[in-house]
C-alpha cells in the first residue's frame, strides 16, 4: 500500500506549541464531525460548543452581587416579619426565638474549633460540648423560672424539690461533665483537649449566658427587649449609610470598612431614633408591663402598676433660664440616651471582637444559617453585649424592688417550719375575715 502524503502530525512538528497542537486536534474533530456520514452533524457540534462556552463563561461580578443582594433582601424581610410576628403573638414566642439563637450560635462557634477534633478521631468531644450547653441552659433557665414564677413553682408538689435544690442539682450535673472530661483525656492530645475545654466555656459565657440575660429582659417587659435590639439594628444601618456617604477615616483595622464618620454619625441618628421609639412604646402596657401571663399577646394586653420611669414628671428650670420655667418628660426619655450611647459606642465592639475571631480562624462567616447573611452569630455579635447591658442597667437604675407574692411564698416555705406556716395561715385568714374579704366559714382551722 502506498504511503499517504500531505499528512502532518502536529505532535511531531517541533515548531508547534502544545497549545497549537491541542487546537489542531479540536479542529480535526470538528472537521471530522462536519463530514457526511459522521455520527455528529454540524448542528449538534455547534450546540456542544455553545454549551461548553456557557459552562466555561464565569458569572460576572455584577451578577454575583445582584444575586447576593436579592437573597439578602428576601431573608431580611423574612426575619423582620418573623420577629414582629413573634413579638405581637406573645412573650413565649420571643423566648423560643432567643433559645434557638442561643443553640445555633453556640453550634456555629464550637464548629470553628471542632474540625481538628474530628481529624484526630477524639471520642466524646462533640458530645461533651452539647452536655455543657444542656447543663448551662438547665441552670440559667431554672433560675429564671424560679425567680419570675415562684408563686407557681413553689406550691407544686412535683416542682418544689427541683426548685429548692436547683443550684445543687445544676452543680452536680456540671461535676459529672467535669469528671467525664478528665477521664476522656488521651495521651498526646492533652493540649488540644484542654484548649477545647476552655474554648467551650468561653462560648458558653459569651453566647449562652449573655443571651440568658436577654431572655430575662423579656420577662421584665417587652420594651427592655425590643428597645436594645432595635437600637443596635438602627445603629448598624446608619453606620453603613453615613459611612458610604461621607466616611473617609478608617475606624479600626479589624473592620476596614468601618469609618469614624459613620461611627459618630450613627450615634446621633440612634439617639434620635431611641427618643422617638420610646415615646411610642411607653403608651402601651403590653410593652412596659412585666410578664404576669405567658398567654398574653398584643391584642389581649397586660395590666400592671406602671413603673414611675414611664410616668411624665415636671422639672423646674433655673430662674435665669429664658422663655420656659419648667418642662415635663418621663425619666425613661433620659435613660434612653444611655441605651442609645451604649448601642452606638460600645456594642459595635462586640462585632469587632467577632471580626477578630473570624480573622484568627481565617473564615468569612460563622456559618450559613441565614442565606445571604452568614450565620446567626454574624447577626447577633452586637446584640449579646447590648442585651447584657440592658439587663444590668435596668436592675441598677430602673427596677423597683418590692415585696412580691412569689418572694413571700419562698420565704414562708423555706424559712418557716410547718407549725409556723399553719400559724401564718391562721393569722392571714383572721385578718381577711376582719377586712370583710372572706366570710367566717372560710377560715382555715389550725390543727397542730
Amino acid at each position: 500500500m502506498a504511503p499517504r502524503r500531505g499528512i502532518k502530525f502536529n505532535h511531531r512538528n517541533g515548531h508547534s506549541s502544545g497549545v497549537d497542537a491541542r487546537r489542531s486536534s479540536f479542529s480535526d474533530i470538528s472537521e471530522g464531525a462536519s463530514q457526511p456520514g459522521s455520527p455528529i452533524g454540524p448542528k449538534s457540534a455547534s450546540g456542544s460548543d455553545v454549551a461548553l462556552e456557557l459552562q466555561e463563561q464565569p458569572i460576572s461580578e455584577y451578577e454575583k452581587k445582584k444575586q447576593t443582594f436579592i437573597t439578602r433582601t428576601i431573608w431580611t424581610l423574612v426575619m423582620i416579619g418573623a420577629f414582629f410576628g413573634a413579638m405581637f403573638m406573645g412573650h413565649i414566642y420571643i423566648i423560643i426565638i432567643v433559645t434557638a439563637v442561643q443553640v445555633v450560635s453556640f453550634k456555629e462557634v464550637i464548629a470553628i474549633a471542632n474540625v481538628p477534633s474530628r481529624a484526630r478521631r477524639l471520642r466524646f468531644t462533640k458530645a461533651l460540648n452539647w452536655y455543657w450547653l444542656a447543663t448551662t441552659m438547665y441552670f440559667l433557665y431554672g433560675e429564671s423560672v424560679i425567680y419570675y414564677f415562684k408563686h407557681i413553682v413553689l406550691v407544686d408538689k412535683v416542682l418544689l424539690p427541683f426548685a429548692t435544690h436547683h443550684r445543687f442539682i445544676s452543680f452536680m450535673l456540671y461535676v459529672i461533665g467535669f469528671v467525664f472530661f478528665v477521664t476522656s483525656l488521651q495521651a498526646g492530645h492533652y493540649k488540644f483537649q484542654f484548649t477545647q475545654f476552655a474554648w467551650t466555656h468561653m462560648a458558653l459565657y459569651l453566647i449562652v449566658v449573655q443571651a440568658h440575660f436577654i431572655m430575662n429582659n423579656v420577662f421584665e417587659g417587652m420594651i427592655w427587649f425590643f428597645l436594645p435590639v432595635s437600637l443596635v439594628i438602627c445603629n448598624d444601618i446608619f453606620a453603613y449609610i453615613v459611612g458610604i456617604t461621607v466616611g473617609r477615616t478608617q475606624l479600626i483595622k479589624l473592620s476596614p470598612k468601618k469609618t469614624v464618620e459613620g461611627f459618630l454619625g450613627a450615634w446621633i441618628f440612634t439617639v434620635i431614633f431611641g427618643v422617638l421609639m420610646t415615646n411610642v412604646l411607653m403608651r402601651y402596657k403590653y410593652f412596659i408591663c412585666p410578664v404576669n401571663d405567658l398567654g398574653a399577646n398584643l391584642w389581649t394586653g397586660l395590666e400592671c402598676v406602671v413603673n414611675p420611669v414611664f410616668v411624665p414628671h415636671t422639672y423646674q428650670l433655673p430662674i435665669w433660664f429664658p422663655y420656659f420655667k419648667s418642662f415635663s418628660m418621663a425619666p425613661m426619655q433620659m435613660h434612653i440616651l444611655m441605651f442609645a450611647t451604649f448601642a452606638s459606642l460600645i456594642a459595635p465592639f462586640g462585632g469587632f471582637f467577632a471580626s477578630g475571631l473570624k480573622r484568627t480562624f481565617k473564615i468569612k462567616d460563622f456559618g450559613d444559617s441565614i442565606p445571604g447573611h452568614g450565620g446567626i452569630t454574624d447577626r447577633m455579635d452586637c446584640q449579646f453585649i447590648m442585651g447584657f447591658f440592658a439587663y444590668m442597667y435596668y436592675h441598677s437604675f430602673i427596677a423597683l424592688y418590692k415585696v412580691s407574692l412569689g418572694g413571700v411564698i419562698e420565704q414562708v416555705i423555706t424559712g418557716l417550719s410547718p407549725r409556723e406556716q399553719m400559724e401564718l395561715v391562721k393569722g392571714i385568714s383572721k385578718h381577711l375575715v376582719n377586712q370583710g374579704v372572706i366570710t367566717e366559714g372560710v377560715r382555715l382551722p389550725v390543727q397542730l
